[in-house]
């Protein structure tokens, strides 16, 4: 989906932040507020873009038959994401490494899965769960390993108010199951 193009529903969703402006007492008929459902509508739409994009088809789409069988690693993934229990955005790095099983994928499609899964409501966990489990259900690697490391606004702006927390999720599987291979990634991602 492009930045330009949107899906159906626009103007509906626009009314309803319409709505939420009265409720939270500001007057949408003020100068500042005239087309500010609309941009909400559409930010909303880019944020959630992820819900229509298939992260196994980007993978396919760049899916090459290779005998390399070393550890990939892509690492420093900047994402954005929103929390779907507060609709306030965390984001943060997201690193990620398989060893191929014959195939490897193009390195920027590793970038967009990540993407793909961002651009959605979310929690950090599920998130880093959804990119491990595509990648393995779609390359079938030897092992598919990915650490996010978030910062989270619902901690950070309301709450417990927590300006330098960080948030590190991990998930694994295959051979990154042996701790001398997550511990050698590990170490890549320090070096």
């Amino acid at each position: 989906m492009k930045e330009t193009e949107y899906r159906e529903g626009l103007e509906q969703l626009s009314e309803h932040y319409l709505e939420v402006l009265r409720l939270l007492g500001e007057d949408p008929q003020r100068e500042g507020l005239l087309k500010t459902p609309m941009r909400v509508a559409k930010a909303m739409q880019t944020l959630t873009k992820g819900y229509f994009e298939d992260p196994h088809k980007v993978l396919t789409d760049a899916l090459f038959e290779e005998k390399y069988s070393q550890m990939v690693i892509v690492k420093d993934i900047d994402f954005f994401s929103m929390c779907e229990h507060h609709l306030l955005p965390f984001f943060g790095k997201a690193h990620v490494a398989y060893i191929p099983n014959g195939y490897i994928t193009g390195l920027s499609k590793i970038a967009r899965v990540v993407d793909i899964f961002s651009h959605r409501l979310q929690v950090q966990e599920r998130m880093t769960q959804q990119i491990k489990d595509c990648i393995d259900s779609t390359l079938h690697p030897l092992g598919v390993m990915v650490v996010v490391e978030a910062r989270h606004l619902c901690m950070q702006m309301r709450g417990v108010e927590k300006q330098n927390c960080i948030t590190t999720t991990s998930d694994f599987c295959g051979a990154f199951n042996q701790a001398k291979t997550r511990q050698e990634f590990m170490n890549l991602l320090r070096g």
